[in-house]
């Protein structure tokens, strides 16, 4: 479940493309047009007025922040490091996709939902304890014979 999140956020990295992120004087496309979409269909009214007037006007600003956030996750679940956290981030970020995009002609929203949930799980399952650098963490160090003999 975990690479499968992994997998999820590496697949969205590549559409997030800076330093516009999709805006320019054609028009909007990109990150940029799902933050149009969700100030055009808003889930809930107090989002919507965070993306216009926060977000929308500070794009680059918060495209970084997408692509860091999106990227970090990818590499987080993949390598199963703190993963736990990283579950946390990942339901974080899916919620806010979701609130940007869920109303939009041709959206699932239960897609978003379903993406929300797959990290509670990964976090439940505290998915990095095998496989993953959380294992090699949380092993403990060995005492050589001899020492632990005499504890």
């Amino acid at each position: 479940m975990r690479i499968t999140a992994g997998l999820l956020w590496l697949s969205n990295v590549g559409w997030k493309t800076p330093p516009d992120f999709g805006r320019s004087a054609d028009g909007c496309s990109g990150l940029c047009g799902y933050v149009e979409t969700g100030i055009d269909d808003a889930v809930i009214p107090p989002w919507s007025w965070v993306l216009e007037n926060i977000i929308s006007p500070n794009l680059a600003a918060f495209g970084y922040i997408t692509l860091f956030t999106e990227f970090l996750l990818a590499v987080l679940l993949l390598s199963g490091t703190v993963t736990r956290a990283a579950a946390i981030l990942g339901l974080a970020q899916s919620l806010a996709i979701g609130l940007t995009v869920a109303n939009a002609d041709g959206e699932w929203y239960w897609s978003y939902l379903l993406m929300a949930v797959l990290h509670v799980a990964v976090f439940a399952m505290a998915a990095g304890r095998y496989y993953g650098v959380d294992a090699l963490l949380r092993q403990r160090p060995q005492l050589p014979r001899w020492l632990e003999a005499a504890t």
